[in-house]
């Protein structure tokens, strides 16, 4: 372990931390390593978020919750403290941003804390077919789901060694009906999107510490449901369907029948979450917002760092501020980063060896 990187850090932060800086120096000759305290590990996972060039909504990057959980001691710990922080963030609805930090030596298989499953049928898949292998880890574990378009996958929680399986309670999901208040958008049929987006395969840097293990959330924009989750050709496809449902001509490209579809779409998601009460973020509002922390930023002598095409929204961009604009891409730390693989790639390879078959 890199005294620097940790010297970076407290460099970010208010105060003087000489002592501090002093007492780690001495903690990594001893061990290798230091241990953050848990106001330590918030200020940082704070900073990671603020740091996040994907993210559009990092104008709340203060507001996030941090629950440290690295006590966690045993597979049913850790559930606990994934159950606890779904029920937490969701709030009724009223959405809270939250990170959970957990043990290095625990990692979850799933993408996301809740996510749909995915069946093979003679008529194609049936659910989220992201989830076609997620969903066959579960079978082999025992899992057998109700075969719905939107069944709440189960959590596979990994020590390395073993695999485990467990069913979140239906308290622990919140989930909205998607439904126009002028069309038919779906011929009859249910759709549904479950509230807390919870991000569970990203790793945390913080002072040259990796924390493998940190799923967290803030709140949709609902582009990601109506433009992404539901539209792509590759997840559940729908803007055939809602074409036909509305009248369009979807015979030729240039009547725009998809545009206009995904606009209609994109309205049923904002409706039917502001009629349930659940936090939800319009793209040009958050747009907006994004503004307001580039600004922030400015003001507080930082540049602001970005994915431009993460940035953009997938409806409309040339409408927002963002489009238009240049973003730098370094990578400043305290960050989020793509999990690595390690002791868990031959989970992985094993999966991926089976969606092959």
């Amino acid at each position: 372990m890199d005294m620097q990187a940790a010297r970076h850090f407290f460099s970010q932060l208010e105060g003087d931390y000489t002592e501090r800086l002093e007492a780690i120096a001495v903690e990594i000759e001893r061990t290798g390593t230091y241990t953050l305290t848990t106001d330590e590990l918030t200020e940082g996972a704070t900073l990671a978020w603020r740091n996040s060039n994907r993210c559009i909504g990092r104008l709340f990057w203060q507001t996030l919750t941090v629950r440290d959980a690295r006590d966690a001691e045993t597979f049913d710990d850790v559930f606990e403290a994934l159950v606890s922080h779904l029920r937490y963030a969701t709030n009724g609805g009223k959405i809270r941003s939250t990170m959970t930090v957990l043990p290095n030596k625990f990692r979850l298989l799933n993408a996301q804390l809740i996510r749909y499953a995915a069946y093979e049928s003679e008529d194609g898949i049936i659910g989220d077919p992201l989830s076609l292998t997620i969903t066959r880890q579960a079978a082999r574990l025992g899992w057998s789901g109700a075969g719905t378009a939107f069944d709440v996958l189960p959590l596979l929680i990994t020590d390395g060694r073993e695999v485990r399986l467990y069913e979140l309670p239906d308290d622990a999901v919140l989930e909205v009906d998607i439904r126009h208040e002028t069309y038919d958008l779906f011929d009859g049929r249910h759709i549904k999107w479950h509230a807390v987006p919870a991000i569970a395969d990203m790793e945390l840097e913080i002072g040259g510490l990796r924390f493998t293990s940190v799923p967290f959330n803030g709140w949709y924009m609902e582009t990601e449901i109506g433009a992404r989750n539901l539209a792509d050709s590759d997840r559940y496809d729908l803007l055939p369907l809602v074409g036909a449902s509305l009248g369009l001509d979807t015979s030729k490209e240039r009547t725009l029948w998809r545009d206009r579809a995904l606009v209609e779409l994109n309205v049923a998601v904002l409706q039917s979450f502001e009629r349930a009460g659940v936090t939800i973020v319009d793209h040009h509002t958050a747009a907006k917002q994004f503004k307001r922390f580039e600004k922030n930023e400015h003001d507080a002598g930082r540049d602001v760092t970005g994915q431009w095409s993460w940035l953009i929204p997938p409806l409309s961009p040339a409408a927002t501020h963002v489009f238009h604009r240049h973003y730098n891409d370094e990578i400043v730390t305290p960050n989020l980063f793509a999990r690595s693989g390690c002791p868990f790639s031959a989970f992985q390879a094993k999966a991926k060896e089976e969606s092959k078959g």
